[in-house]
């Protein structure tokens, strides 16, 4: 693979920095209407869109993600703190889960910790994981480094002209198996948490 290994570990270093994470103390003190919201999102996680012309959030995902009680609905059209702690939880999820699985997962956040009932508030309970997600990028790049070092093994006796390709070929291979079976733990877990009736009603 015609890829200098400095060059890798800068690129994969520079990607996971694009994962933003949006700081409680960052979020307005005071209540925001939609638009407000909508902005706020796009400025802080914009750098983790695929392409500059993607949004982060729109009012229609907004309105469904209420709709589909992922997120609970705006006092007097208004998102406090919690809503976008929430929506940030919902933006990450999005990518490899179901509305559904979302809506088990997130269901037990906004009953216990959104109202502030429980015994950490939701503030709490976001910078605890966060912190735990941090943990994970040295580990992660690590992990990346590994497999494409393995994948750079791959095909020695693949011709010069096709033996790049088949290389890239499979570190995203590898990649995608990670991803896969990490999917697989995900929707196990999630399936453990959704109460029986509403299992039969999805095989239905």
């Amino acid at each position: 693979m015609k890829i200098d290994m400095t060059d890798l570990l800068n690129s994969i270093t520079e990607n996971l920095k694009r994962i933003d994470y949006i700081k409680p103390e960052e979020i307005p003190n005071i209540d925001l209407y939609m638009d407000q919201v909508t902005t706020f999102m796009e400025e802080h996680l914009s750098s983790s869109k695929r392409h500059p012309e993607d949004k982060v959030l729109t009012k229609t995902m907004i309105n469904n993600y209420a709709k589909n009680h992922l997120l609970p609905p705006p006092v007097k059209k208004k998102y406090s703190k919690e809503h976008i702690l929430m929506l940030t939880f919902i933006y990450y999820f999005k990518n490899i889960m179901s509305i559904s699985d979302i809506q088990v997962l997130l269901g037990p956040v906004a009953e216990q910790f959104f109202p502030g009932e429980g015994s950490l508030k939701l503030t709490e309970v976001y910078e605890e994981i966060m912190n735990l997600e941090l943990e994970q990028i040295e580990p992660l790049v690590k992990d990346i480094t590994r497999k494409f070092r393995k994948a750079g093994t791959s095909f020695p006796d693949a011709d010069t002209t096709e033996q790049e390709f088949l290389q890239k070929f499979a570190f995203i291979c590898m990649l995608s198996f990670d991803v896969y079976v990490k999917k697989q733990v995900i929707e196990n877990l999630i399936d453990q948490m959704t109460p029986a009736s509403d299992e039969k009603s999805k095989k239905r």
